[in-house]
């Protein structure tokens, strides 16, 4: 294994998440040549393939010769929500600031020199498959999640690339199918990895469609409940989502079928700010939170930090309500109502996601994500 932490731009600017793509490219390499190390012996002449899977949504600007124009816009970069809104009323279904062409509206509106430069569109993963292989390419799951594809017929939807702009389609890359090569290993990324020359590149995948394949979640009835910087909750399905209130997002998966999604802006992150607050260790706070009581004696946490993409509220904040003398007196009792927060949140959104493609019956819900690793929060979630 290997891996490398990192952090977004600074900013003041509310509403505002970004990071440079060059940032990435640098992890991926010390962290690949990091597993490999760990791996041992020649465990990279065994490398047959390789996949990426990254952030969906961000939008990465690139020029007429493939360089980065500013850094990229993050999936939780809510900026865009009045482009969002504004688009909303025009596409088949309602996007969110998250989604990508609610940041590229954006981009023209407020950075005319940098759109002007604009040549191609490229989420994070398919950046890093170009970085590898010298193509750029998109498939299904990240495509579907810029708000601008044609699900149905897994095609760019043109009418709605020109509500954007009128040339936006060309920028746009060539869709690919989930079986398909993105390319292979070219010189430069072979070097930087340790790795041989060709080695195939696959289409790979926006996170949530490729946690699905990790975690198990390619047959229907299975639901995964990712407890991650945001939240999500997802499961196979015949075909994408098609929810006119856009609550449901309609993404495609990576092996052919839809994705019925729901996501929440605010998860790990808020339980992290109580633990960051009372400067406590996650051993030590998550053993107070275990002591306290179910219900969080009448605390409860709304959990809107970094305003909410569901329910659509991106100027929302969070609340603490309910608290009482000596509340704030007990750190166990607010991460745990954090904690709390947060997995209702994504419990409400089981419901509306089966009325858009998820079967009545869930036989098994698998959680992935770094909350995972967390007792007590695994028991909340199995309690919700």
């Amino acid at each position: 294994r290997g891996a490398v932490s990192y952090e977004m731009l600074e900013s003041d600017v509310v509403g505002r998440a970004e990071q440079d793509p060059a940032v990435w490219v640098d992890a991926m390499w010390r962290a690949c040549r990091e597993a490999l190390a760990d791996a041992g012996g020649d465990a990279a002449s065994r490398i047959c393939g390789i996949g990426v899977s990254g952030q969906q949504h961000g939008l990465v600007a690139l020029d007429a010769s493939y360089e980065v124009i500013r850094p990229a816009k993050l999936w939780c970069d809510t900026e865009s929500a009045e482009e969002a809104a504004e688009l909303s009323k025009s596409l088949p279904v309602p996007i969110v600031a998250s989604f990508t062409a609610s940041k590229l509206l954006w981009l023209k509106r407020h950075e005319a020199a940098a759109w002007a430069r604009l040549a191609h569109v490229a989420l994070p993963h398919d950046y890093l498959n170009y970085v590898l292989t010298g193509e750029l390419v998109m498939e299904g799951s990240d495509a579907s999640g810029i708000g601008l594809l044609d699900v149905g017929a897994r095609a760019w939807d043109a009418s709605a690339a020109r509500l954007v702009d009128a040339e936006l389609l060309d920028k746009l890359p060539p869709l690919i199918g989930p079986g398909e090569w993105c390319g292979r290993l070219q010189t430069s990324a072979a070097e930087a990895l340790g790795l041989p020359c060709g080695v195939p590149v696959s289409a790979g995948g926006g996170d949530n469609a490729m946690s699905a394949l990790g975690c198990g979640c390619t047959a229907v009835g299975r639901v995964a409940v990712s407890l991650g910087t945001s939240g999500t909750v997802f499961g196979k399905a015949p075909a994408a989502a098609r929810d006119p209130s856009g609550t449901v997002c309609s993404f495609l998966d990576s092996t052919g079928g839809g994705l019925p999604l729901v996501c929440t802006l605010n998860c790990a992150s808020v339980p992290e700010e109580v633990r960051a607050g009372y400067g406590l260790g996650r051993d030590e706070i998550s053993s107070l939170a275990a002591a306290e009581p179910a219900g969080c004696d009448g605390v409860s946490f709304v959990p809107f930090l970094a305003g909410e993409r569901t329910p659509n509220w991106p100027h929302a904040s969070g609340a603490l309500v309910g608290l009482r003398a000596g509340h704030l007196a007990r750190p166990g009792l607010l991460y745990r109502a954090a904690l709390e927060g947060a997995t209702f949140a994504l419990r409400a959104a089981i419901g509306v996601m089966q009325r858009h493609g998820l079967p009545d019956r869930i036989d098994e819900v698998r959680l992935v994500g770094g909350g995972a690793r967390s007792p007590l929060w695994r028991q909340t979630v199995a309690d919700a």
